[in-house]
């Protein structure tokens, strides 16, 4: 009667020992298996970003065809590659009108790229349209010349773009969207933020912050216009009114022309600028931001500007917007 009891309990305990190794083998293939399938759904989400900016695919079209388009305004120096690279990426966007280059080289643009950029553009299909082209020289090596006032700019959105980043059209054609909906806004791909920095003795100074500060805490007051979108009123603004003391430091520091724009709207507007989040892919070297004391730099545009205007007319948000569409996680 022993032997048969021990005997049962031998038979139970190996029972609930399968029976927990079994639980356990569930356990491990159930998370092998979401973890392969995140893998395949990163894996795929990132190679086709990686080859979303130069297939031949159309990019989507977004609105009516009768909505005006808008212009590339972009800002080069010397990085000839890059430039044929972006005016012929960006030439096949299809909602754009045309490209005007900001020269402030102290040669003109060779007969070589010439030739080459006027070929590019017309070789582009665009639907029954030619997109134009326009080199703006400039007499004068000066970061304010990217938003001189343009005399013959057509369309009332501008995109201002540099020469070595470039965004895939269906980002582009979004943020047109974001923008046409509130178009005294900036609306922006690269977001920046400010905030007050308060000393032990009680004194403050404003503070620039990075992509990074803009990541930790949720919050950003500019977007540069590296790549950004305004109306073509603000190059008015910013030859006419913009202070003659802040373009000349610009001119001098080689620096914060970006930040004196968002300024600038902010005053107008008395709102912040839109954020759009897309993926961006750097052609070229590292800038100036890689530079060493590049925040304190521009925290010092920050109080310097302030101080100009009278007082900070930035305006900090946390709204994003997303493409939801073309983006797994938003």
């Amino acid at each position: 009667m022993r032997g048969s009891f021990l005997f049962n309990r031998r038979i139970e305990q190996r029972v609930r020992v399968l029976a927990i190794s079994a639980v356990k083998s569930f356990k491990i293939k159930l998370l092998l298996c979401f973890c392969i399938a995140l893998t395949v759904i990163v894996f795929s989400s990132s190679v086709s970003s990686i080859f979303l900016w130069n297939n031949h695919a159309p990019a989507p079209y977004y609105g009516p065809a009768s909505r005006k388009g808008y212009s590339i305004v972009m800002n080069t120096w010397k990085r000839y590659d890059l430039l044929k690279q972006s005016i012929k990426h960006y030439s096949s966007c299809p909602r754009l009108d045309s490209v005007h280059i900001v020269w402030s080289e102290l040669d003109p643009p060779s007969d070589s790229l010439l030739k080459y950029l006027h070929h590019v553009v017309k070789s582009t299909p665009k639907d029954g349209h030619r997109v134009k082209l326009k080199f703006d020289i400039n007499k004068e090596d000066s970061l304010n010349n990217r938003f001189k006032e343009i005399k013959d700019l057509e369309s009332d959105a501008v995109f201002s773009i540099d020469d070595d980043v470039i965004f895939p059209c269906s980002a582009v054609e979004f943020a047109f969207n974001v923008w046409q909906s509130a178009p005294d806004t900036m609306v922006g791909f690269v977001p920046r933020v400010h905030w007050v920095d308060y000393s032990k003795d009680g004194g403050s100074k404003f503070k620039y912050g990075g992509w990074w500060s803009v990541w930790w805490t949720g919050t950003y007051s500019m977007v540069l216009s590296k790549a950004a979108f305004f109306h073509k009123k603000y190059f008015i603004l910013y030859t006419n009114q913009m202070p003659t003391s802040l373009k000349e430091y610009i001119t001098k520091n080689r620096n914060c022309e970006d930040i004196a724009m968002s300024f600038l709207v902010a005053n107008a507007t008395g709102a912040p600028p839109i954020w759009v989040k897309g993926k961006i892919f750097e052609i070229g070297s590292t800038g100036i931001s890689s530079l060493g004391g590049h925040s304190e730099k521009r925290s010092e545009c920050v109080n310097r500007f302030a101080s100009v205007f009278g007082r900070m007319p930035l305006v900090s948000t946390t709204v994003k917007a997303v493409d939801s569409q073309n983006i797994w996680f938003w």
